[in-house]
């Protein structure tokens, strides 16, 4: 039973997870798109708004309506500074609340599963658990830090993006040399949606608030919280597409279990950021009448094929091919299934409510072990025993045959 509630409180954890998720990433992307489509108001017709303070305008059409969306640098000339503001950040604290409920039930309190791969890292679980909330508050000192140190200076957005990147790929190293490799996937996603969440805590919402309390109490603004939460708002646009990369990969087998799966993951990132910034940079080009630059995207996506190229999978062995072309015998299937996954589907321990001790049970699971083994590569999970691609296969050679049990 409490295997069956703690399934229950994972589906629920992810749901809200995925919600909140796509309500903070949805309202970025579109004040990404205003910011970066906006125009000064029109000479023929734009003087009024000019004379309130508009900075910029920007008409849209959605729904069979038009939408004229006005952005004041500063506040509304024409009236007070109204009271009932709107403010973003309940979609931020929920998405990182929910997401940290989710790793806490599912690695955390797994940790000896799901944390630690012993052919990678040997350690005990509190101290997996200990350097996985370590690595989550670290990252946000050296990212903060690079950006206090030198994000005001001469070219500062290229030395930040620039020291940014290479201590994620550092990140990425060390920690897939330290958990699972589906743990680390995840830590890494988890690691850059925590800066994330705390830009908009520690940075952009303060900010934003002492600019209202200042244009209120009628005191003149100062400009660095605008310029300083502008900045870390840019920068959450383009850590979105690496997170959600990363947190996806965990039900990809084949990109976390190889040998250079820190290298897989940067690679994904990368062209995940590439491509973010082809489309943050068509919008402005629209504007200004000039050539979308979707170089950067054409380049994250020679990245992707070259990642399919090089993770596809060898041709089958020798002994493959002639084991192929032999009468398929269920002894075989069913010796690499009690060596490789009774252990953990059996009578006694039957882990997510599957048991394959029996050939009945086998046949009644035949998908899911097809799946799970020799598609998704997901199971025996981190390989724990080491279960080979010629066994895969024969589990696929053994499913395309109709799962026979004699």
């Amino acid at each position: 039973m409490d295997a069956y509630l703690l399934d229950w409180l994972n589906l629920l954890l992810r749901w809200a997870h995925v919600i909140t998720a796509i309500a903070w990433i949805g309202s970025s992307f579109y004040f990404v798109l205003l910011d970066n489509s906006l125009s000064a108001p029109d000479e023929k017709f734009g003087a009024e708004l000019k004379g309130k303070g508009v900075d910029g305008e920007m008409w849209a059409v959605h729904g069979g309506g038009f939408y004229h969306s006005n952005k004041y640098m500063v506040a509304p000339r024409w009236r007070p500074l109204p009271e009932n503001l709107h403010w973003s950040y309940w979609e931020s604290y929920s998405t990182w609340l929910t997401g940290m409920a989710l790793f806490t039930v599912l690695y955390l309190f797994n940790a000896g599963t799901f944390l630690i791969d012993k052919s990678v890292h040997d350690w005990s679980p509190a101290a997996a658990i200990g350097a996985a909330l370590g690595i989550l508050v670290a990252f946000w000192f050296v990212y903060d830090g690079i950006c206090r140190a030198f994000g005001r200076k001469p070219h500062g957005d290229l030395i930040v993006g620039a020291l940014v990147f290479v201590f994620v790929v550092f990140a990425s190293w060390l920690t897939c040399q330290l958990f699972a490799g589906r743990a680390a996937f995840l830590l890494v996603g988890a690691m850059l949606a925590t800066a994330m969440s705390a830009n908009v805590f520690f940075w952009i919402i303060p900010g934003q608030r002492t600019v209202v309390a200042q244009l209120r109490a009628g005191q003149p603004v100062d400009p660095i919280h605008g310029q300083r939460g502008k900045q870390r708002s840019v920068h959450n646009t383009y850590f979105t597409l690496p997170v959600i990369v990363a947190m996806l990969s965990n039900h990809y087998g084949w990109l976390y279990s190889g040998p250079n799966n820190w290298l897989v993951l940067v690679l994904l990132m990368l062209a995940g950021a590439l491509i973010r910034h082809s489309f943050v940079a068509r919008h402005k080009a629209h504007v200004l009448g000039k050539r979308v630059p979707w170089e950067h995207a054409v380049v994250g996506t020679l990245v992707l094929a070259g990642m399919v190229l090089w993770l596809a999978p060898p041709p089958p062995s020798a002994q493959a091919r002639a084991a192929a072309a032999k009468p398929l015998a269920f002894g075989e299937v069913k010796a690499v299934i009690e060596q490789r996954c009774v252990m953990c589907h059996n009578a006694q321990l039957a882990q997510k409510n599957v048991a394959l001790h029996t050939p009945e049970l086998l046949k009644q699971h035949a998908q899911s072990v097809y799946q799970q083994v020799s598609v998704l590569k997901l199971m025996p999970l981190n390989n724990a025993t080491q279960i080979t691609d010629d066994e895969r296969a024969l589990i696929k050679r053994w499913f395309d045959a109709g799962a026979p049990t004699h």
